[in-house]
């Protein structure tokens, strides 16, 4: 069987919904839409409470497994990647966060020319119609809802968490997604009416009422098809049967930070040790396929509570079913909302120009799975460095499209990385100790009021850190002069044509925040350019960075120390 489209997408996440929308648009492409995975018809994925259930179902993700990871005393940890119509973005915490402005000038200082913030702007507006309405910093007519959560039923511990930031001497902020990341606030959310606004309900469903795009599901792509270093179709697998389609115009992958390099370098395109290695022939020797990878890393940091208002009293069976039943009946209640309502973004140290950690409040004390952690009430803060110096690889071990690629990122592997989680652990435990939690908080679960020592906290964080699930950048956009870039300003595959990589691969470095914002704006961008449009005009706001950064870490001195209240 052979089929010919102008554009064959590879993956339905986040990124590849967004391009099938937007390259059908004007009815004049006819487009080809692959995905490994099937339905996102679940209501496990469309409750946003629910969210922990789709990451560790099979039906829904690749269960992907790191390495032993020396810097973790050879821990392997989990790295699910979404395999379902909406990819990642339908089994992803629905947190919106686009990153700090200073990470989008650092991209194009990294080689991507023309993707510095006010470049970004306009395209991170153009996809979201965000709950507050439209200004400067904020779209409000776009396919992606946005939304800070159960507004008029806010837990009386999200405030408290945005005062403590308040009394450790750190700024406010009204939109972290606007003028200003830095500092304590609300948290956003991709959730649109009570529904989980992934890719799949904000782009996909519309795009598939045209007569143009073609999707297929259940399908194992095998490789990009090459001629004389162009890019002329796929070869993928469906039903049994190994089929061909071609391309007049071009390939696109989208197939997501691990899938995109395993499917380049299934191609032949990629480092020719990486190729000899699998048995696969190398056709275009391209070394940065697989390299600069990065990822988050997290620790629950969990206190008991001493007033018994936290989620923790909603995990019994009768709970839940309420709860699932409100939301059946209304879209409201406790089960619209992913219940990370408030956070905050600061700097670990002087000297650094925009935040570096990120912090999501929940008010409940729970397991990786979803789970209590224990009896009683409590509630946590989900913590980690966001600027890591450790780079990692993805590298295929065979020629085997189902065969998993190994992952390694080397996490905690440089000095630096283990000196921003010593002070983390430290700055995340003075905020908590602030008055405005006194009233809520009591003893520390973990890490352990006896975890204050350099040697005690690196331990404690070996053996407990887990992966925020953000794996990123392997397929790096850089300069002409980087022998590392693998792509292009424009996404383009470096030295052959007709071929892009479009996803969270492309990034130069993470950014400080979550990955679906940023990667959903990468794909809007980047159909402007598949489609040879010009680009959206570049913004000129202001952007608020701390007056004093090169000589404090925060703005005010904390009500009261960490030092103090230990001796209390």
């Amino acid at each position: 069987m052979q089929q010919r489209y102008d554009y064959i997408i590879v993956g339905a996440g986040s990124a590849g919904c967004v391009l099938a929308d937007r390259l059908t648009e004007s009815g004049q492409h006819s487009v080809l839409l692959l995905e490994a995975g099937g339905s996102d018809m679940s209501i496990f994925i469309q409750m946003p409470t629910a969210l922990s259930y789709p990451m560790n179902t099979d039906k829904y993700t690749w269960q992907f497994e790191t390495e032993k990871e020396s810097g973790l005393d050879g821990r392997q940890l989990h790295c699910p990647r979404g395999k379902v119509l909406g990819g990642s973005s339908s089994i992803n915490g629905m947190v919106y966060v686009r990153g700090h402005a200073c990470d989008f000038d650092e991209w194009e200082e990294k080689g991507a020319a023309g993707w510095n913030y006010q470049a970004c702007l306009p395209y991170f507006r153009r996809a979201e119609t965000w709950i507050q309405g439209e200004d400067k910093y904020r779209g409000g007519n776009g396919p992606l809802g946005t939304c800070g959560g159960n507004e008029m039923e806010l837990n009386l511990l999200y405030q408290a968490f945005i005062d403590a930031g308040q009394d450790a001497g750190y700024p406010k902020t009204e939109d972290y997604n606007g003028y200003q990341q830095e500092g304590f606030g609300p948290m956003h959310m991709t959730v649109e009416k009570g529904i989980r606004a992934s890719t799949s309900n904000a782009y996909l469903r519309r795009a598939l009422k045209r007569s143009n795009l073609t999707l297929m599901k259940g399908v194992i792509t095998r490789q990009i098809l090459l001629e004389n270093n162009t890019a002329v179709g796929v070869e993928f697998e469906k039903s049994g049967k190994t089929i061909e389609a071609r391309a007049n115009k071009e390939v696109i992958s989208s197939a997501g930070s691990i899938g995109s390099v395993q499917l380049l370098q299934l191609s032949g395109i990629g480092p020719k040790a990486v190729l000899k290695n699998a048995g696969v022939e190398l056709k275009h020797e391209l070394p940065g396929v697989g390299e600069n990878l990065q990822d988050h890393l997290e620790v629950y940091f969990q206190y008991h509570c001493k007033q018994p208002i936290t989620l923790n009293g909603k995990l019994d069976l009768v709970s839940k079913g309420m709860i699932g039943a409100e939301w059946l009946l209304t879209r409201k209640g406790l089960g619209a909302t992913n219940h990370f309502e408030s956070c905050a973004f600061i700097r670990s140290r002087k000297g650094l120009k925009w935040p570096n950690i990120q912090y999501h409040f929940l008010p409940a004390a729970m397991r990786y799975d979803g789970q209590a952690a224990f009896d009683g009430h409590g509630f946590q803060v989900h913590v980690g460095p966001n600027k890591p110096e450790s780079r990692g690889t993805v590298s295929i071990t065979s020629a085997d499209p189902h065969a998993e690629p190994e992952i390694k990122f080397n996490y905690i592997s440089t000095e630096q990385d283990r000196q921003d989680w010593r002070d983390c652990i430290r700055l995340t435990r003075e905020i908590l100790s602030q008055p405005a939690m006194d009233t809520f908080r009591g003893e520390e679960i973990q890490p352990g009021e006896e975890i204050t020592a350099d040697e005690d906290i690196d331990r404690w964080v070996k053996e407990n850190v887990e992966s925020a699930y953000h794996p990123s950048c392997g397929c790096k956009m850089g300069s002409d002069n980087d022998p590392m870039a693998v792509l292009d300003e424009q996404c383009r595959v470096r030295g052959i044509n007709n071929l892009r990589v479009v996803d969270s691969s492309v990034f130069p470095t993470i950014p400080n925040g979550n990955l679906n914002a940023p990667t959903i704006m990468v794909a809007e961008r980047a159909a402007d350019m598949i489609l040879g449009k010009p680009m959206l005009a570049q913004e000129s706001v202001p952007v608020w960075i701390a007056p004093e950064w090169e000589e404090k870490q925060r703005i005010n001195p904390p009500l009261r120390t960490l030092d103090s209240f230990l001796n209390e």
